[in-house]
Order: structure tokens, then C-alpha cells, then sequence
């Protein structure tokens, strides 16, 4: 099972994500709250996978998402965001993204996106 990244700004976003996951024997190794600290935790853990929120302060997923593939060009990471930011999304694919989760999400969701990543 994979080592994985949990980011997003809200606390129970992250809880649901965890949630989701570990029943399925993830272990999560790290939560952020903002792409800068999500890029130091990539470079301190080397997660298998990042799930990434879109839009936080200081830094936005999209940015987050960019640098960690420039370090680690193979770098497995799932967007999970609200409705409506669908430009923002095809950004991310453009860019090395492997899926992306549309809140709310029901567990089974991530848990396919997260495999598929995985997978790929």
C-alpha cells in the first residue's frame, strides 16, 4: 500500500480524505495546508502520492502541483477540488496531474483515483 501526501486548507477536507484512504491500508505520512509546506513535506517524505486541493492561500495547488513534478517528474498526484474550476483542471492534466476528485466525493471515488495513480 502507498505512502501519501494529504493537502488542502481545511482540516475536515483532509480528515475526509484520510478517511477514505486508510481503510484501504494507505498510510498517510503528512497533512499541509498550503502548496509551500505540501513541497517541503514531498521533498522531507517522497510520498507515493499527493492528493492535492486546487485553491488555498500562500500557494495554490496548481502552483504546488507544478514544482513537485519539476522536482520529481514522476510524482503521483490526484486534484481534489470543488465544482466550477474546470480551467484550473485541464492546467493541472496539462501539466503531469494523474486524475482529479470533485468535492464532495463519496470514498469510492479517491479510492479508484488513488489506485489509478498508483497504477499508472
Amino acid at each position: 500500500m502507498a505512502r501519501i501526501l494529504v493537502v488542502d486548507d481545511a482540516k475536515f477536507m483532509r480528515t475526509l480524505v484520510k478517511d477514505a484512504l486508510t481503510p484501504k491500508g494507505h498510510e498517510i505520512i503528512g497533512e499541509a495546508e498550503n502548496g509551500n509546506v505540501a513541497i517541503d513535506m514531498y521533498k522531507k517524505f517522497k510520498p507515493e502520492l499527493v492528493t492535492m486541493d486546487i485553491t488555498m492561500r500562500e500557494k495554490d495547488g496548481i502552483e504546488a502541483a507544478e514544482e513537485i513534478l519539476k522536482l520529481d517528474p514522476n510524482a503521483k498526484i490526484i486534484m481534489v477540488t470543488a465544482l466550477g474550476q474546470e480551467n484550473l483542471l485541464t492546467k493541472a492534466i496539462k501539466l503531469g496531474v494523474k486524475d482529479f476528485v470533485v468535492k464532495p466525493f463519496p470514498p469510492e471515488r479517491l479510492q479508484k483515483a488513488a489506485e489509478k495513480a498508483l497504477n499508472s
